[in-house]
């Protein structure tokens, strides 16, 4: 029984949090100026907000990089089915263990050894999965075997990045090679693969692709837009093909998420508090942290998904054609990133046309202009972007001009391969989940897991910090009772959003995971603050309930550090401390 103590008496401080409520009948959001006219212009940034800003950069920039993976790797890569390639010991040497670090590509290594050069005998072979992709793999012989010379051949179509031979006494055996690239990078071996070292989980598709993409090579990945490994590939130009440079632009993306919250919050409710708190709450939310540490697309989407909304936000609020111009563009850049932005779009096109019923009274020209404006930001720009992305494929297909039937054709054929794949998708996992245990936190998915002899393992998963995950479920309770009853345009505008990214996947069959539910967790944060605004103007103790609340996030982050950040823990106690939920992989 004691596992479940932190879990229930955190439900219960959530509980006792929303009891503090003010009456919802009698407490707007928006409080009247002196004059009585309601406050519609959006909050200005000051000095304080600008501020708070940096020390928020500055402080989560430096936890979300601490730690991210090695900055150095094995960079040169050859083709090992070109050739055989010979790797000559100074001597005879007993070899029991081959180490080779994969790149790119499928196929299968021979292994062969002989003691004069001449006579070759098979030692092992090693297949290559799709899945075997930039990472440390040991090889481990049938039995140690006696040779002064070893022979790589293969077939497919893999890459080799490094190879290195180790004696009985573990001992790490040099070597002369045929071929530069399997032997220039010896004082990077090691035998233990770890997440700093290696690709895991989707980083096997996706590091890839931006690897493939920058080498001109058409990718093996073609199931979601190309944008969105085109930016991760900047942070392997920037660091190399290492751990580090191909995470490094997910995480720059997940801190610069931050201040684009913070402003959309102050936009919204005119309260460095408010903002302040609700970043905070973000910054130390489980799925932002880990989801952004990891080099995949859905970072991006979720940027980019969180501009649309604020700038789509703003001109609500004003009117401005800039604002809708400006949203449209960043829909169009998610949506070239991955689909799951045309949800968002979606959403965006209930606000509009919310916006424009309760408009209505400026005329048919009005509207009619903002309709052509929509079609230029919504839907000629997004489909520029969209098509430019595939540049890189009519690179590596060599194919000339993107005005051309070959090129239309290539980025026509890719839509029905990922219409296809996505919904035709069979497939099964230990940590896949659906999306009402989304809503609960109840299927965390891991991504990583190592056990060590001295009893402690590393670990991490994505799933919400609970106090999100909830808070912002009964929150989003108080945007529909708003919405409905108070016909409030905020609370309206973040529930369209928050039900725009959930309900199509209320219809989606094929496997789905925790990290579907990353682009709603924005809107739960923005819900939660909109509550914060609400107890800003209505309760008596509102700086107690926000600063506990936020600290209650603050305090859960950092007793789930270790199983968000891989950090070595005691095996027994972290899953007493950290297993709330027998479904919980802790």
């Amino acid at each position: 029984m004691s596992r479940y103590i932190l879990p229930v008496t955190t439900g219960v401080l959530l509980l006792l949090f929303f009891l503090c409520l003010p009456p919802l009948q009698d407490t707007p959001v928006d409080l009247p100026d002196p004059d009585g006219e309601v406050r519609r212009r959006p909050g200005t940034i000051t000095r304080l907000d600008c501020l708070l800003l940096c020390c928020f950069v500055l402080v989560f920039g430096a936890v979300d990089f601490y730690g991210l993976g090695n900055r150095t790797s094995p960079e040169t890569f050859l083709p090992v089915q070109n050739e055989p390639v010979l790797m000559t010991f100074p001597e005879e040497k007993d070899v029991s263990l081959i180490v080779v670090f994969t790149g790119v590509g499928y196929g299968e290594y021979t292994f062969e050894a002989s003691a004069d050069g001449e006579e070759y005998f098979p030692i092992t072979t090693f297949i290559q999965n799709a899945g075997d992709v930039l990472r440390w793999t040991n090889i481990q012989p049938d039995s140690i075997f006696h040779a002064k010379t070893v022979q790589l051949s293969g077939s497919g179509s893999a890459w080799l990045g490094e190879a290195a031979f180790f004696s009985p006494d573990g001992e790490q055996i040099p070597f002369r090679s045929s071929a530069a690239e399997l032997g220039d990078e010896q004082g990077l071996v090691t035998r233990e693969y770890s997440f700093l070292n290696s690709t895991y989980f989707d980083e096997i598709y996706h590091a890839r692709t931006a690897w493939e993409h920058l080498h001109g090579i058409f990718p093996y990945e073609i199931s979601h837009p190309p944008l969105g490994k085109l930016i991760l590939s900047l942070g392997i130009l920037l660091f190399g093909m290492t751990p580090f440079g191909w995470r490094f632009s997910g995480t720059l993306i997940g801190v610069l998420m931050l201040p684009v919250l913070y402003i959309f919050v102050k936009k919204l409710f005119s309260s460095t508090r408010v903002a302040a708190c609700a970043t905070l709450v973000f910054a130390t939310d489980f799925m932002h942290f880990v989801q952004t540490r990891i080099a995949t697309i859905d970072t991006y989407a979720v940027f980019f998904i969180l501009l649309m909304y604020l700038f789509m936000a703003l001109f609500i609020a004003s009117g401005k054609t800039v604002h809708l111009a400006l949203s449209g563009l960043f829909f169009g850049v998610g949506a070239a990133c991955k689909w799951t932005c045309l949800y968002a779009g979606a959403g965006l096109a209930v606000i509009w046309a919310a916006y424009w019923i309760a408009h209505r009274r400026e005329g048919l020209a009005a509207f009619a202009r903002n309709v052509l404006a929509c079609l230029l930001f919504f839907v000629l720009v997004p489909a520029t972007i969209y098509y430019l992305s595939y540049l890189p494929y009519g690179q590596a297909a060599e194919i000339r001009g993107i005005f051309t039937r070959p090129y239309l054709d290539m980025v026509l054929n890719n839509q029905v391969y990922m219409f296809s794949y996505h919904s035709n998708l069979v497939a099964e996992h230990p940590y896949a989940s659906v999306w009402y245990q989304w809503m609960l936190d109840i299927r965390p998915i891991l991504y990583y897991l190592q056990y060590f002899n001295d009893g402690t393992r590393s670990s991490f998963g994505a799933f919400l910090n609970p106090v999100l995950c909830w808070g912002g479920l009964l929150a989003l309770f108080v945007l529909v009772f708003q919405a409905v009853y108070r016909h409030d345009w905020k609370a309206a505008f973040l529930a369209a959003g928050y039900f725009a990214q959930l309900v199509p996947w209320m219809f989606v069959s094929r496997l789905t995971f925790a990290y579907h539910y990353f682009p709603c967790s924005v809107f739960l944060v923005l819900a939660l603050a909109y509550v914060f605004k609400l107890m800003e103007n209505g309760t008596k103790h509102y700086r107690a309930c926000i600063y506990s609340f936020t600290g209650l996030s603050v305090l859960l982050f950092l007793l789930f550090y270790p199983a968000l950040s891989g950090a070595p823990v005691n095996n027994v106690k972290a899953s007493q401390v950290m297993g709330w939920l027998p479904t919980w992989p802790f």
